[in-house]
């Protein structure tokens, strides 16, 4: 055990016995901390997924995207169990999809090209019980899927950012 405790509350599973929840992800395509970003998600992780976290929805585009990806894959070797879902944006893009368990395209047929990745994102919110943060600044589509995130009441895990 890592030392960080996640306890949800028992309404929070709805009575239905144990809860499986879906985490998903939000993050900058470009970082310069990539190192404190893994060691982190290292520990939110595994306490996540002892919490009941089985399915993780992934992005697939950008730095922070593929450190989320190669965090979840580690602790696939431990929680085997585990399931990374890649979601896709577009279905018309070739994409490497050998580091997850399987792909899903949201309902977004009628959305233009130029609002997929928004309005994937907002679906990938709406459909996960926890947002994982790995926002450090207040612009851009990740600061805007977290705002999103917070507006919808999500349960969100922030990167401890450093102001000086």
């Amino acid at each position: 055990m890592n030392g960080l405790c996640i306890v949800f509350p028992a309404e929070y599973y709805g009575g239905m016995g144990v809860m499986r929840m879906i985490v998903t992800f939000c993050g900058h395509s470009k970082l310069y901390r990539t190192g404190d970003f893994s060691k982190w998600l290292d520990i939110i992780l595994p306490s996540l997924i002892e919490g009941g976290a089985a399915t993780f929805y992934l992005g697939g585009y950008g730095d922070f995207d593929s450190l989320a990806s190669a965090a979840v894959r580690r602790q696939k070797a431990v929680y085997p169990h585990i399931t990374a879902i890649l979601v896709l944006a577009y279905l018309n893009r070739e994409i490497d999809i050998s580091r997850y368990d399987s792909t899903t395209y949201p309902p977004l047929e009628n959305v233009p090209p130029r609002y997929a990745i928004v309005r994937r994102n907002e679906w990938m919110v709406r459909e996960s019980d926890v947002v994982i943060s790995g926002v450090t600044h207040g612009w851009g589509g990740a600061a805007k899927t977290l705002d999103y995130a917070r507006r919808r009441q999500k349960v969100i895990f922030q990167f401890p950012t450093h102001r000086e």
